[in-house]
């Protein structure tokens, strides 16, 4: 449903400095191992230097699994449809992997959330393969799977090009864009997910606690798997700030630290597995699918982002309207102005319109405000004792379907296309865009179908995405738009439900 003011990220220097201290740390029996001083993966090909360097750092990870009881190591990638992919290797197969990476066919870009595939123009089909190539900066040990330790992999050609369909990369170039600007963001997902008690897939969830939202009762029911959850996330190295019930029966929401975009969708990606495993262990399923009940409020992923300059929140302090400054607003406005268009990447699914309604706030206005949980862009000052370094803005519209690392790379291309134009924010709005005459604020679109059209016109993100990637979003979005389209809300629930 959202976070608080009081409840938002500490200082960026404070965050940053808890991030990286964590990460440093080895506890016993989880966390994460990667080599902080090795550099984000390069941009260009990967040479036979390159190589070498990637198989010894690969090696040396591989005695400490090895000591660590460690058998195998989760590769991962997030395809199309929002669905987490893997391969695994041996952990004395890391140091091979690490440099030549495991083969994956390009067709699961086209993917479709059934595992059907649908086709494109530059990606699809049954010929050739990829390498996943583990980022070992994000190497951990998993907490809730022992013997098991995770890396995110990037997708590359068989010569080392990068694969222009990968969209980890994707992510890292427009990080990079920003960085040519002197500019950095640091952002957070909301993670909001349901639990269930474990039973036939085909069934209505039945949930092993009820009572009120964000009620003490369901904390005191589900306490120890709850605990479990806070003690995996430390363990990895997961900064948590909070963990409460949420609005919808057996839902959850967990906020971690914010960080740079990258590791932000590594995070996610990471904490969702993690809270699934945790649940395997306490016999609960999991869903994080934007729909689980028809006519429920669903499960958000809600981003919150600030724009740096240096150690400058450029959201606070400045001339504009609540502290922004002239960047600050271009990026919002550019973000702001960008998403209808985005929903194809950050409301990916049929059932993400399930969710995204007015009135439950979802975001379903095309609209800012300050602290408006109705507007798809909720600006936030920041609470007293914080607001300069805490300040941020929350894009609400979001679900869990979404592919984090197309949804951070997606916003930045937009408030990066926002300051080239030198946009500025329309009218803030200060109370319930519903409450207005119809058509006085814009809505969002109301369906999958209206985001791909709005997608398929945006000039900013074909740009930013390349053509392959941008196409084969479109394939997905066009081949899940048709998969559904005959489809109740409830055949529609039942279809998704579990499949996130």
């Amino acid at each position: 449903m959202g976070t608080s003011t009081a409840e938002q990220p500490p200082p960026a220097s404070d965050r940053a400095a808890a991030v990286d201290g964590a990460r440093r740390a080895e506890p016993s029996g989880g966390g994460p191992l990667g080599d902080e001083s090795s550099a984000a993966e390069p941009d260009g090909p990967l040479t036979a230097e390159l190589r070498a360097e990637r198989a010894a750092r690969g090696k040396v990870a591989a005695a400490r699994l090895a000591a660590e009881g460690v058998e195998g190591v989760v590769l991962s990638w997030v395809d199309n449809a929002g669905l987490t992919r893997v391969k695994t290797v041996p952990v004395r197969r890391l140091e091979q992997a690490a440099a030549w990476g495991v083969g994956a066919a390009p067709v699961f870009d086209v993917a479709l959330v059934d595992d059907g595939f649908t086709t494109s123009r530059h990606i699809g089909g049954p010929v050739g393969d990829l390498r996943l190539i583990p980022d070992l900066r994000r190497l951990t040990r998993l907490a809730a799977q022992p013997g098991w330790a995770w890396a995110p992999a990037d997708r590359y050609a068989q010569d080392g090009t990068v694969h222009p369909g990968c969209q980890r990369r994707f992510a890292h170039r427009q990080v990079r864009a920003a960085a040519r600007r002197g500019l950095r963001l640091r952002a957070g997902i909301e993670i909001e997910w349901v639990v269930a008690e474990a039973g036939a897939p085909d069934q209505p969830p039945v949930y092993p606690t009820h009572g009120p939202a964000y009620g003490l009762h369901r904390l005191v029911d589900l306490a120890d798997y709850l605990r479990d959850l806070l003690h995996a996330f430390d363990e990895q190295g997961l900064t948590v700030l909070q963990l409460h019930p949420e609005y919808a029966p057996g839902q959850f929401e967990v906020s971690l630290a914010a960080e740079e975009p990258l590791d932000t969708a590594d995070t996610t990606v990471l904490a969702r597995q993690t809270i699934r495993a945790v649940g395997v262990r306490h016999g609960l399923r999991t869903s994080v699918a934007p729909a689980v009940e028809p006519g429920g409020v669903g499960n958000g992923g809600h981003l919150h982002l600030s724009l740096w300059r240096g150690e400058r929140n450029l959201g606070q302090g400045g001339p504009g309207r609540h502290g922004l400054t002239g960047e600050a607003e271009s990026f919002l406005a550019g973000v702001l102005a960008e998403l209808p268009a985005l929903l194809a990447l950050g409301a990916p699914s049929p059932a993400s319109y399930l969710r995204l309604v007015p009135q439950h706030w979802a975001g379903a206005y095309q609209c800012w405000g300050p602290e408006n949980r109705e507007a798809a862009l909720r600006l936030i000052p920041g609470p007293p004792g914080e607001g300069a370094a805490s300040a941020n803005a929350e894009v609400k519209c979001f679900d869990a379907a979404a592919n984090p690392y197309l949804l951070v790379g997606g916003v930045l291309a937009a408030g990066l296309a926002g300051l080239a134009a030198q946009r500025v924010l329309p009218v803030e709005v200060a109370d319930d865009p519903a409450t207005r005459p119809e058509g006085e604020v814009p809505r969002l679109p109301g369906s999958l179908p209206e985001s791909i059209a709005a997608y398929r016109a945006s000039g900013v993100l074909r740009e930013a995405l390349g053509d392959p990637l941008f196409e084969a979003v479109l394939a997905v979005r066009q081949g899940e738009a048709e998969l559904f389209a005959d489809h109740a809300p409830e055949q529609l629930v039942a279809a998704t439900r579990w499949r996130y």
